[in-house]
């Protein structure tokens, strides 16, 4: 990116380079020294003990940036890397949460670009309001539109999964995800709703184009989802490095916002047109066929000359 950081940026990127502060990674002034060496920096000094630890650091970050050299970046790449936590995991996620919030404030985050880290641009700000996900927000809850309990923990288990990619910059693994829960809900609507209604090919032929079609017909989702939908079945596509290929286009953190508001609203749609269950049947009408009666007659509402008739010690009145 090569891009100058902010004094404060590199002050905080000191910090947790030092890590002195439970729970992120300690290390000792020669175990920093070491960590710039293995981030890829020429002639590191050693430290002699005459400053803070952090100072130092710091100092050694601004000294690179000001020659001119992008070896901050590769410092704060190194920090976000696993292989600087064996059987560190806390400290890792620890020094991830707060690097991406000092780096949003300074207008980027952590991301990946064909399984590499990289610096990507984003929206200055705090990190809980940049990472705003649904515009559309999510309004009911996945058994709200998935009846079967097993299927709708693998929907939620899906969608959870897909906001954890989408947080760490693994975007295409969040689309395909995104997509993946959109056809199982559409999948099981058109199984359980679909009672009477003409399948347009067997169920286990459609794809998620059909049951998108499939659900618009029968007015389960309404035409915006529909159309908006296309963008993830797209994407969703992409699963096939080959496809992607062909298409050129990989998914970031755009693709993202624009595709997790469809699914909510997707979502929405189909819980507001669950068809409520079937009550019990009504109670049969007595058979008065041998009364002169039709049998399809229906049951006659009592009149008070009925009732009359019926009060208790009255006996039944005789017909004049």
């Amino acid at each position: 990116m090569n891009d100058v950081f902010d004094d404060s940026t590199l002050t905080e990127i000191a910090h947790l380079i030092c890590g002195d502060e439970a729970p992120l990674l300690y290390r000792k002034g020669y175990e920093i020294a070491a960590f710039f060496q293995r981030a890829g920096w020429d002639d590191v000094p050693e430290y002699d003990g005459s400053t803070p630890r952090h100072k130092w650091a710091r100092e050694l970050l601004k000294e690179r940036q000001e020659d001119g050299m992008d070896d901050a970046e590769r410092a704060i790449l190194r920090l976000a890397n696993r292989l600087e936590y064996y059987n560190q995991q806390q400290e890792y996620h620890a020094t991830l949460k707060r690097l991406n919030e000092v780096l949003v404030l300074d207008g980027r985050r952590i991301g990946e670009d064909g399984g590499q880290l990289v610096l990507v641009r984003c929206e200055a700000g705090f990190e809980d309001e940049v990472r705003r996900l649904p515009r559309v927000e999510l309004k009911v809850s996945v058994t709200e539109v998935v009846s079967d309990p097993e299927l709708a923990a693998t929907v939620q288990l899906r969608l959870d999964e897909a906001r954890i990619c989408y947080e760490h910059g693994a975007y295409t693994s969040a689309v395909i995800m995104l997509g993946s829960l959109l056809e199982g809900v559409l999948a099981h609507a058109a199984q359980t709703r679909a009672a009477g209604a003409r399948m347009p090919k067997p169920l286990r032929n459609m794809g998620l184009k059909d049951f998108l079609d499939f659900a618009y017909e029968n007015k389960w989702i309404e035409h915006d989802a529909k159309l908006a939908s296309e963008l993830i079945r797209q994407c969703r596509n992409l699963v096939h490095p080959l496809a992607e290929k062909q298409t050129g286009h990989t998914p970031n953190r755009d693709t993202l916002d624009m595709c997790w508001p469809v699914v909510n609203a997707t979502l929405n749609d189909l819980a507001a047109t669950v068809t409520a269950p079937p009550g019990p049947p009504s109670p049969r009408a007595p058979d008065d066929r041998g009364r002169g009666r039709t049998p399809n007659a229906s049951v006659q509402r009592p009149t008070p000359a009925s009732v009359a008739r019926r009060r208790p010690g009255g006996g039944v009145a005789a017909n004049t």
